[in-house]
This record gives C-alpha cells, sequence and structure tokens, in this order.
C-alpha cells in the first residue's frame, strides 16, 4: 500500500516593508512521503518570501507538471507574473498598430460610452444598402 502525505499546519505573520505587504496566513502542507523536512521548510520560506493573498500551494511533488506556489487573480486564473505581462501587452501593441486596417475604433474609457458606440456601429451596418437583401418591388430601382 502507497504511504499517504503527512498534513502540516502553520501560521504565518509576514511584514514585507519593501514590497508593503502585511498579512497572516493559515497554511496547510502536505508533505509527500519522499520529500524531506528541509525541502518542506524550502516550500514555506519560498510562500514567506513571496506572500500574497491569493498564494496558495499547489500539489508539489505529487504532481510534478504543476507549480509549487500558485498566485491566483480574482477570477480563479492563474498569474502568471511579470513576463508572461509583458508579452502580453506586447502583443496588444502590435495589434493596436494595426488599428488603421479596421473599418471602427472604439477607445474603451467608459464602458458605457463605447457600449453605446458600439451599439451605433451595428445599427449603421444593418442599415449598409451593401448588405441588404431586399428583393420587394417597391425598393427595386431601375437605372
Amino acid at each position: 500500500m502507497a504511504l499517504k502525505a503527512t498534513i502540516f499546519k502553520a501560521s504565518l505573520q509576514v511584514s514585507d516593508m519593501d514590497r508593503n505587504y502585511y498579512g497572516e496566513h493559515q497554511l496547510t502542507l502536505a508533505r509527500h512521503p519522499s520529500e524531506t523536512d528541509e525541502r518542506m521548510m524550502m516550500r514555506v520560506l519560498a510562500f514567506a518570501l513571496n506572500a500574497h493573498e491569493h498564494l496558495e500551494f499547489g500539489k508539489g511533488l505529487s504532481d510534478t507538471d504543476e507549480a509549487h506556489l500558485w498566485q491566483k487573480d480574482l477570477t480563479g486564473a492563474i498569474d502568471r507574473g511579470e513576463a508572461e505581462i509583458a508579452q502580453r501587452l506586447q502583443r496588444a501593441r502590435e495589434e493596436i498598430a494595426l488599428w488603421r486596417r479596421y473599418d471602427y475604433l472604439i477607445v474603451n474609457r467608459d464602458v458605457k460610452e463605447a457600449m453605446e458606440h458600439l451599439a451605433s456601429i451595428i445599427q449603421a451596418e444593418r442599415c449598409r444598402t451593401g448588405r441588404l437583401r431586399l428583393t420587394l418591388p417597391d425598393l427595386e430601382v431601375s437605372d
């Protein structure tokens, strides 16, 4: 029979003046049978050095494809960190540079206003004669 993980509980208080982060965390750690006490304490230290209200332990040695620490955003999606954010911003800059290729431009400074502009564009597209497929006799125009 396989050995089960040993569960440890820890209370961690963090006062990080460099990052202006102060918090108390009640941690539950599962130590894999092959994990040493030193390695488990390194995970706690990594948590303390990166402490955040959305930081969580991963599955650790139980799942080698999963990170040991996750920081999730408010939607529950994994926050990938600075490198991915920089990559996404670069991709957004490249896409924005192509704005002249499009028929319409909506700048979303105010959600309500942007929605009104979108509704106007939809209405305009519905009224474009190139998109109309009317065959009513009274609308036919002779050349």
